[in-house]
């Protein structure tokens, strides 16, 4: 494991001991309000060696995350495959287009990887209670290893989220409270950790301004895991559906690490692809605050809906010379449609937002035609499969009759 020394803000870089995992900056608020990350000991240079590790999963990348395998608790998350998308990437324009499939891991979606981080920390520490704010994947994902843990999990989520969402986290025992505001469950949230000391995984006051800093650093294992399997090459480009940005902080720390061991010797631009423009809009702006936008519109993609992002997120982007981009509902369901007809990965409607943009960057030059480029699938279409579904079709059991509807229906001929 590596050492921890305690956090500092990402923005300032003032000093916090690790007991402040549950605040952000005090001398940010006011300015820019902004989350803090993980400082570790100095190694005198005495760090693993590049492809030293054994194998397994996340934990493959132990010694150089903040807890010992002693304190793991662990569904086997991490280790997900690199996908080549050749067929869309030809429709794209795009030669070298990868996606990192984190529909694999335990709950479907790249939240496991905060949780292990987060709930291992939180049984290291010897919490009481484990408490989440999600509208369905960090719930999901928070609830199922609570239980690993034997933690007991309560979640706050809203009129809306998606039911197999929800049908995850009762079947694994969470303690589930929807409220009619989005906002009301940061309000709840925040009593419960201030006044019971429960354990945070995720936002719990606005401005939001990211998820616990030591869940966070499970995201680095995204990293280190894309260069692996890209022969220790960073890609040009990494391409994110974007909330509060903790997947993107945390690949970001774990690609500035291996630049920093040595291992590579450059960084990836990052892309925000986001629902209503937030981080867009701060950029053009050249501000530190995020708006809040899309007031009153509403989309389909529940698990990127934040209408404000965060300046973690906003850091990130501007640091790498990265793009952020605002995706409408309509691009998401295309490339939703496209990913799993054409490489048979089927998605949730906010990870194809990472397609959506990164087509839209090649379209305007942006991304050359030969540039690397990898897209995070950020969780199975399982999650929120309504947008697909449609009446099917019915047919009596006569060969010929059935042929007839194919090619009417589908346009399909035998």
């Amino acid at each position: 494991m590596a050492q921890v020394s305690g956090l500092s803000c990402l923005r300032c870089g003032a000093s916090y001991p690790l007991s402040h995992y549950s605040s952000d900056c005090d001398a940010c608020r006011a300015i820019a309000p902004s989350n803090l990350v993980v400082d570790y000991l100095a190694t005198n240079g005495q760090r693993p060696a590049k492809g030293s590790w054994g194998q397994g999963g996340l934990w493959r990348y132990g010694d150089l995350l903040p807890f010992s395998k002693a304190d793991l608790i662990s569904l086997g998350e991490g280790g997900t495959p690199l996908h080549a998308l050749n067929k869309l990437g030809t429709q794209a324009g795009l030669s070298r287009l990868f996606a990192k499939d984190e529909t694999r891991n335990p709950t479907g979606s790249f939240k496991d990887r905060l949780a292990c981080m987060a709930i291992s920390s939180a049984k290291g520490m010897g919490a009481k209670v484990i408490v989440s704010s999600s509208s369905g994947n960090a719930g999901a994902a928070a609830a199922a290893y609570a239980a690993k843990a034997d933690i007991p999990c309560v979640v706050f989520t809203f009129k809306g989220s998606t039911g197999p969402m929800l049908t995850q986290m009762l079947a694994y025992g969470a303690n589930v409270l929807a409220v009619e505001n989005k906002k009301d469950r940061w309000t709840l949230m925040q009593a419960a950790v201030r006044e019971f000391g429960w354990f945070p995984t995720s936002p719990f006051f606005g401005p939001a301004v990211g998820s616990n800093p030591l869940g966070i650093e499970g995201y680095k294992t995204l990293a280190y895991e894309i260069a692996e399997q890209l022969d220790w090459q960073v890609p040009d480009w990494c391409v994110l559906p974007i909330c509060y940005g903790d997947a993107l902080v945390g690949m970001w720390r774990g690609f500035t690490e291996m630049r920093a061991m040595g291992w590579t010797d450059r960084m990836p631009r990052m892309v925000a692809a986001e629902t209503y423009g937030s981080l867009a809009q701060a950029l053009q702006e050249e501000s530190d605050v995020p708006p809040e936008t899309g007031v009153g519109r509403s989309t389909q993609a529940v698990s990127i809906g934040a209408a404000q992002g965060t300046y973690q997120a906003l850091n990130i982007v501007r640091r790498s010379g990265g793009v952020a981009l605002e995706i409408p509902d309509e691009e998401m369901l295309h490339w939703k449609a496209r990913m799993a007809q054409s490489e048979g990965l089927y998605i949730e409607m906010s990870s194809a937002a990472a397609m959506a943009a990164a087509a839209r960057l090649r379209a305007s030059g942006q991304i050359g035609a030969h540039d690397s480029v990898v897209l995070l699938h950020t969780a199975t279409g399982l999650k929120d499969a309504m947008p697909a579904q449609r009446a099917l079709p019915m047919v009596t059991p006569e060969l010929g009759a059935a042929l007839e509807v194919l090619k009417e229906v589908y346009g399909f001929s035998a």
